[in-house]
């Protein structure tokens, strides 16, 4: 094979997949965090600077080194004042317009701010299935491009909507989810063209990018809050999504045909190891006239328990992003730095996780060490069932801070191994209506997302003993999806994948991408070695032969 030239187009495009997918959560949960500066604190609630209204606070002298390690004594705690920050552009338009500038914080009451928190998932599942199936229709590249940046664009509008009203945030955040709700099945549709089989575990790390968007973001919102003003943080948002939205154009293609610089190697690689003929090609063209096979899909058993499974972590997952800054708040009394520090850190272990495990389940398959139906019911476990059971213990650390950190961490991190389970069982079952399933599963699974924080409002998140609550339901949501996606999951594929409509005419595709599969397998033997060196030099994500 000859050598090629610069990065793969592989690796560029698990890049830009990675940054989108921070860029789809940067705009979910920027939200998350800035809402506990911009609600307004009591009076009652300080002494001096420090923090004292919060449910583990014991007076100095009268607790243990323990329980004090939160009270951060001598350090402020939430943005009280704007005195000697910088002034947002929404503050001197309110002062130009001799309107209130609500310096001291937004009067919302627990109900309201869930509903704020929530209402990005209230429409978020309606363009679920529609994501997929207009991304086999236009492409991955558009609709997963518009989706991100004009949800970006939308948190150009979010301080000025905060202080109209509190029902106009809600409405643009109910904007935001139906616009980005396309995006995720979108994404698997891209992957069926693009990543060959034994690659897909790897490339859906790039999926854990929204790890990172959190990881990152939550500090990074954090700091700006502290240093300037809560709007600048939607005025981030909006600048960072529309620069990488420049680089998605520029650089992502809907298939290697369609990419006028990808090396020639690497295309027929990707190509052959997808069963793709020059034939086969100009007949999966005529698909977009052909119908989806509804009936058979919506009655697969295999899908639906992996539906469960994502259920289930996608709960556990939704409640600890959500609620982890006003948790640490109003628990642990951290002020917002150290919030957004704490809340960012388990994704970012979560990210690191999921690549490690990924690159395990690889090997495993790689080497027939375990089969694929295996592999994917290890990932669920990891993903649910130990995951819940590091919740439960959550629920059970009261006043422990140190506790409490590391057990979210390790709950948050272990979520990670679902791109080697349930995420990367959707494509298994059926590469070609891949976008499709993960609209299906995102349509239902997005409900957790909504109902969690409406829960968490009814309930109160002020006691200890109410976040126990909130974290056992969570536990056991985790705990039953994932002991039904261990006994029942199944990754083959499934007989509707195939076109019953090309196959009598023109021969079983399902056979074709066999053949190529073997033939790819024969020439990835010959080249192992060289395609490792050539590939492996050019970046991070490491070439896995077919």
């Amino acid at each position: 094979m000859a050598k090629e030239e610069g990065i793969s187009a592989r690796t560029t495009l698990w890049y830009l997949v990675f940054v989108g997918f921070a860029v789809n959560y940067m705009i979910r949960i920027n939200t998350n965090i800035t809402i506990v500066a911009m609600i307004k604190q009591s009076e009652t609630e300080f002494i001096g600077e420090v923090k004292v209204d919060y449910a583990c606070y014991v007076p100095t002298g009268n607790s243990s080194s323990v329980e004090l390690a939160t009270t951060n004594q001598g350090s402020p705690s939430l943005l009280r004042s704007r005195e000697g920050r910088i002034i947002s552009p929404e503050q001197l338009l309110l002062a130009l317009l001799n309107l209130d500038p609500q310096k001291e914080g937004f009067h919302w009451d627990e109900y309201q701010q869930g509903l704020i928190l929530g209402a990005f998932y209230w429409l978020h599942w309606i363009t679920q299935i529609p994501g997929g199936i207009l991304a086999r229709r236009y492409g991955t590249k558009l609709v997963f491009g518009a989706s991100n940046v004009i949800g970006c664009w939308m948190c150009f509008l979010m301080p000025i909507a905060s202080y109209w009203d509190y029902r106009v945030l809600v409405f643009l955040r109910v904007l935001q989810g139906l616009v980005c709700g396309l995006a995720w099945p979108a994404m698997h549709h891209m992957a069926g063209q693009w990543i060959p089989p034994n690659e897909r575990s790897k490339f859906v790390t790039a999926y854990l990018g929204s790890s990172v968007g959190v990881a990152l973001n939550f500090p990074l919102f954090g700091y700006i809050i502290a240093w300037s003003s809560w709007e600048y943080v939607f005025h981030f948002c909006g600048i960072f999504g529309t620069v990488w939205y420049v680089a998605w154009l520029y650089f992502v293609y809907d298939s290697p045909a369609e990419h006028p610089r990808i090396h020639p190697n690497e295309r027929k690689y990707i190509e052959s190891s997808l069963g793709i003929t020059e034939q086969l090609a100009g007949r999966r063209d005529q698909q977009h006239g052909q119908s989806t096979p509804w009936k058979p899909i919506i009655l697969s058993k295999a899908m639906w328990i992996t539906i469960i499974a994502q259920w289930g972590g996608i709960w556990g997952l939704f409640t600890l992003m959500t609620q982890a800054p006003t948790y640490f708040n109003n628990v642990h009394g951290w002020n917002i730095e150290m919030t957004g520090l704490l809340s960012g850190i388990p994704h970012m272990c979560r990210m690191l996780f999921a690549f490690i495990f990924s690159i395990v389940g690889d090997h495993l398959l790689k080497h027939e060490l375990m089969s694929r139906t295996g592999v994917r019911k290890m990932g669920g476990t990891l993903c649910c069932v130990v995951n819940g059971i590091f919740v439960f213990i959550l629920a059970c650390s009261g006043c422990n801070s140190l506790m409490a950190t590391i057990f979210l961490t390790l709950a948050t991190t272990v979520h990670g191994a679902v791109s080697t389970g349930p995420l990367a069982n959707l494509v298994d079952m059926s590469p070609r209506y891949a976008g499709i399933l993960l609209g299906v599963s995102g349509m239902i699974t997005v409900v957790p997302g909504f109902v969690s924080p409406i829960i968490v409002g009814m309930l109160g998140n002020h006691t200890v003993e109410q976040w126990k609550i909130i974290f056992l339901i969570s536990s056991g949501m985790l705990i039953v999806c994932g002991l039904l996606y261990m006994a029942f999951a199944d990754s083959t594929q499934q007989p509707w994948n195939s076109c019953e409509e090309l196959g009598s005419a023109t021969g079983s595709i399902h056979a074709d991408e066999l053949e190529g599969l073997k033939t790819s397998s024969l020439e990835g033997n010959r080249n192992e070695s060289k395609e490792k060196l050539e590939l492996g030099s050019s970046g991070v994500v490491r070439l896995s032969s077919v």
